[in-house]
């Protein structure tokens, strides 16, 4: 039976067992100075944030589940089970830096998707989070939202993979949550910890991203490039009461308000369920 706390978000919860640059800062040396709490000012701050205010394809979007079905998008991931980099915290929250050589970005972690016959990899570069999570499902946004933040051979951002995140069943434990280290606090933006993450135990958590939504959207913060393909897990990626309360312990409220569907192109696989 699934506790009512958490039916609303129409998911099963498991109770057997219990965009954005690659540095997440938000204030890079000479470039002006933005926040979430203004996210309908960003594109007024500076000309190369244009695309924050005039792009057709912003994220985040409402998703609903409902929205347009697709047979012709598969996406499938090579991740090594145990890849060093850095965590550190640019202030919003936790952040991890997949180490790889200098203008080398073919060797990291690889997802592969196949759109209209047409077949493309990318490159997992980093993840980190929003607080709280930045897709709205049905009305439904959760407590907090898991980006895996891919880049193309040259190095570009290219693609995102979207995990909502919110508290499940009770004395349950994420396994992807459950192998970081101490996070480094909101407020040691200059700190950094080197670490060891098993990147599949987040896809594991939603059946390996069996059903989800893609679209074509953008960065969630300036200077809000577009053309990135983005894959939200319909499934939720929960988390035991306690890892959430650390999570939100070491973050700040940073959720771009929702943007309207335009040129997005919104689709979700369905794979039977």
């Amino acid at each position: 039976m699934i506790p009512a706390s958490l039916a609303f978000l129409g998911l099963a919860v498991p109770l057997a067992l219990g965009c954005s640059p690659l540095t997440r800062r938000s204030e890079v040396e000479g470039a002006p100075k933005w926040t979430y709490e203004a996210t309908a000012d960003w594109g007024n701050l500076d000309p190369e944030y244009h695309l924050c205010q005039t792009g057709t394809q912003q994220s985040p979007i409402h998703l609903r589940l409902d929205q347009g079905l697709s047979s012709n998008v598969k996406v499938s991931f090579d991740y090594p089970r145990n890849i060093k980099g850095v965590l550190t915290n640019g202030g919003h929250g936790p952040s991890f830096a997949i180490d790889h050589p200098e203008g080398e970005y073919t060797s990291l972690p690889a997802t592969t998707f196949e759109i209209d016959r047409k077949n493309e990899t990318v490159y997992l570069a980093s993840w980190h989070t929003h607080t709280p999570g930045e897709h709205i499902v049905s009305g439904v946004r959760t407590m907090a939202e898991l980006h895996f933040v891919h880049v193309d051979a040259k190095g570009d951002y290219r693609s995102v993979v979207g995990f909502r995140i919110h508290p499940g069943a009770e004395n349950f434990e994420s396994p992807f949550f459950g192998q970081l280290p101490k996070y480094v606090g909101a407020n040691e933006t200059e700190g950094e910890m080197s670490a060891e993450v098993d990147h599949s135990l987040a896809l594991e958590q939603v059946s390996h991203l069996k059903d989800f939504w893609t679209y074509q959207g953008s960065l969630t913060s300036p200077p809000c490039k577009e053309g990135l393909r983005w894959f939200v897990a319909r499934e939720v990626l929960f988390v035991s009461d306690v890892q959430m309360q650390d999570l939100l312990q070491v973050s700040s409220f940073s959720a771009r308000e929702e943007q309207d569907i335009w040129r997005h192109g919104v689709a979700r696989e369905e794979s039977g369920a």
